[in-house]
């Protein structure tokens, strides 16, 4: 009872149902012709043959709408890949032959540098040249270096900390996209000013003399100039502070707008 074998309708013989037992041969054209008592069970559907479908179905008694058309069904290409009964290994999945996806390419970190401006450029604005040198790999292992100037506008009033970034200027390698470079405006100290927002200040060292019995004050100006304070009459003291409307730095909504200077 160990293998079954065909009845008069095609169908294997599993005897009584209770000692019966398959052991898979690896090739499906001879499963195909035990359970169906033919290797190609699908000629019979489509060749025309008596019973099959291919005889009367259509317009005019056939399967087209003129003349008989036959269809050859090929077990091979149905099962097509897996070796004329090896089929192990043979087998490939839907969409197999699809190119895979292209790796998303990763940025380098952006690079960050510091930009020293004066207060006198900052009040009027300015334009700074940056040189920049750059490594660029080529494809057939070579390295080139690449120089290249960055020109940077600085409007008037922009606060210390304000970030001008320049877009994939970085190094330039195979499979990686360029790092975005970036300068950093910071104040560059000044010998008698020092800058609050918009706002400069100006210390100025009394003498006791002149404390107690009032002076006028020359204050410098970022123009070069200077402006007197009078404080005659009046006594000064450690934390008195005097303002001068207008001679401080360019308020950034309105450069022209200036802010006070103390």
């Amino acid at each position: 009872m160990g293998q079954p074998s065909g009845n008069a309708g095609g169908m294997p013989n599993f005897g009584d149902g209770q000692n019966f037992s398959y052991s898979y041969h690896g090739d499906p054209k001879a499963t195909f012709s035990q359970f169906f008592g033919t290797s190609n069970p699908f000629e019979n559907f489509f060749n025309g043959s008596p019973g099959g479908m291919g005889g009367n179905m259509g317009m005019g008694g056939n399967m087209g709408m003129g003349g008989h058309e036959e269809m050859d069904i090929d077990l091979d290409e149905i099962l097509g890949g897996f070796g004329g009964g090896n089929m192990r290994g043979q087998f490939r999945p839907h969409g197999s032959n699809q190119k895979p996806r292209k790796q998303a390419r990763i940025q380098d970190p952006t690079i960050e540098k510091e930009v020293f401006v004066s207060i006198e450029e900052i009040a009027t604005g300015c334009e700074k040249k940056m040189k920049i040198s750059r490594k660029i790999y080529k494809d057939d292992g070579s390295v080139v270096l690449e120089d290249k100037v960055l020109k940077i506008n600085i409007k008037p009033g922009w606060k210390s900390g304000t970030k001008v970034t320049f877009s994939r200027e970085g190094d330039q390698i195979p499979g990686k996209i360029p790092a975005d470079i970036a300068f950093i405006i910071r104040d560059k100290p000044h010998p008698i000013f020092t800058r609050d927002g918009a706002n400069i200040k100006y210390n100025y060292k009394v003498p006791l003399r002149e404390a107690l019995c009032g002076t006028i004050v020359q204050v410098p100006t970022l123009d070069g100039k200077k402006v007197g304070i009078n404080c005659a009459g009046e006594v000064i003291k450690p934390t008195t502070t005097k303002r001068l409307q207008g001679f401080g730095l360019p308020n950034q909504r309105s450069s022209k707008e200036r802010r006070p200077h103390c």
